[in-house]
């Protein structure tokens, strides 16, 4: 039996999800530690450590609420009703987390803490079913990618709307007073694309529940599964790469280029072209395979770091927008394929396990995509403080500033390096997906997936 496309307006219903989840954690790893060391005056270790003891907790909740989602037998749907639950919490900490009502550093620590990890449970309540559909809404090769496409076409125009916090709190004032009012406004964009996902989405009646297995067993059993391990390591150098350029942008522009007014245009014009550029790749990406586009874009990316790199305060305007440009490009490949491969992955674990496990999956999954925010939070506060920076100077050390320049272009360029060494070889191909199909097909003859030639042996 087969599947129909998905309709373009689904897609991009579903795509608002991680339009809401992305502006939050957009705004966490774009905006909030630039905010944290110039605004409220948190210490830059400080800044960095909330991050990583957040991830602590994530450590648990995403396994946890993915085998959670698995293993529910609820009418309205095992992922769906999570929408609703978890938007109003996610909303109303946002706003929250832009107040400064503390001025010493242990108060204003610990309240910045505890909100971030509240933030952080909300997501996760949201985040992890919201990804586990995409496998039961889309089984085809080409399909997952085409609905991972608008889904990180939603993530990156969150990522927008993340950016733009910086000129929002100008126009409410600036200051603390004007980030306040900025992020409560944003809060409420968080809460309204929830309703639109939950009528657009569905699940996939016929797909096998998952075993009522105990988490640790079956976390245990993920990390046996090499092809799963590989495409998690992928994904946590990339996503480190991403999430250190994002940190240090800011403070590149504003401390090194010495440009404070370029920042939200610099963030704007990548965003957007990381936006645009996704059909090009989702067109290049058909007939051909996932992991050499995620080659070719890693490539890409690490040129576009080093010419970053390069730049220096007497380059004419132009130039700065046409490397960030280049840079957005790079982003689009590096943030979206690990996804659109992550489904094979869970289908060639329900061929060996029986089940299907979207949920415990993209759990595990989406705590890496935090812990690579959180490491390079921890890893760009800590190098900061050490290199002596200070928000009360008008002018930074030269080792703050190398520092800087270091942090948001050739340590991430090191990364997608790694990336490039583990994709060799990567043995999930086209034709290995489709051979696993039809073994899936064969077993549960009322399962709808994508039709494929006939393959009689494991192409591995």
């Amino acid at each position: 039996m087969t599947v129909r496309a998905l309709s373009t307006p689904r897609k991009a219903a579903y795509g608002l999800g991680d339009l809401s989840t992305n502006t939050a954690l957009s705004a966490l790893t774009l905006v909030f530690f630039t905010f944290l060391v110039t605004v409220a005056g948190l210490e830059p270790w400080l800044a960095g450590l909330i991050a990583w003891l957040a991830r602590l907790v994530d450590a648990f909740t995403d396994p946890l609420m993915g085998r959670f989602s698995d293993g529910l037998q609820w009418k309205i749907g095992r992922r769906r009703p999570f929408f609703l639950i978890g938007m109003l919490p996610l909303g109303a900490l946002f706003a929250l987390l832009w107040r400064t009502p503390y001025s010493e550093q242990a108060p204003m620590f610990f309240w910045y803490l505890s909100i971030y990890i509240g933030i952080a449970l909300s997501m996760t309540v949201l985040s992890v079913p919201y990804m586990a559909l995409i496998p039961e809404m889309a089984s085809g090769y080409d399909e997952r990618t085409s609905l991972n496409t608008w889904r990180s076409a939603g993530a990156v125009l969150g990522s927008m709307v993340a950016a733009s916090l910086f000129e929002l709190a100008e126009v409410f004032g600036g200051g603390a007073e004007g980030y306040a009012q900025a992020g409560a406004l944003l809060a409420v964009g968080l809460i309204i694309p929830w309703p639109i996902v939950w009528a657009a989405s569905f699940e996939r009646s016929k797909a096998p529940p998952g075993q009522k297995e105990p988490l640790g067993p079956a976390l245990a059993s993920l990390f046996r599964h090499p092809t799963y391990v590989r495409l998690c390591g992928i994904y946590l150098l990339g996503r480190v790469a991403i999430d250190l350029l994002g940190l240090a942008i800011p403070l590149f522009v504003i401390v090194w280029l010495r440009r404070p007014g370029d920042v939200t245009s610099t963030l704007l014009v990548m965003l957007s072209v990381v936006v645009l550029s996704l059909p090009l790749w989702l067109r290049f990406a058909q007939n051909r395979e996932k992991h050499r586009i995620l080659i070719l874009g890693s490539l890409w990316f690490v040129t576009c770091l080093v010419l970053t790199f390069a730049g220096d305060p007497g380059w004419p305007r132009w130039s700065l927008f046409v490397i960030a440009g280049g840079l957005g490009a790079g982003y689009a490949v590096v943030d979206l394929f690990p996804w659109a491969m992550l489904g094979e992955v869970i289908d060639e674990d329900e061929l060996s396990h029986g089940a299907r496990r979207e949920g415990i999956y993209n759990g595990v999954f989406t705590f890496i995509r935090k812990v690579g925010g959180a490491s390079a939070y921890m890893l760009g506060g800590f190098a900061l403080s050490w290199a002596g920076y200070d928000s009360e100077l008008s002018t930074q050390p030269e080792g703050a500033i190398w520092t800087i320049r270091v942090l948001g272009t050739l340590i991430p360029a090191a990364f997608l390096a790694c990336t490039l060494f583990s994709l060799r070889d990567y043995p999930l191909t086209r034709v290995r997906h489709a051979w696993i199909h039809q073994q899936i097909a064969q077993r549960n003859p009322d399962r709808k997936l994508e039709e494929s030639g006939p393959i009689q042996d494991d192409p591995v």
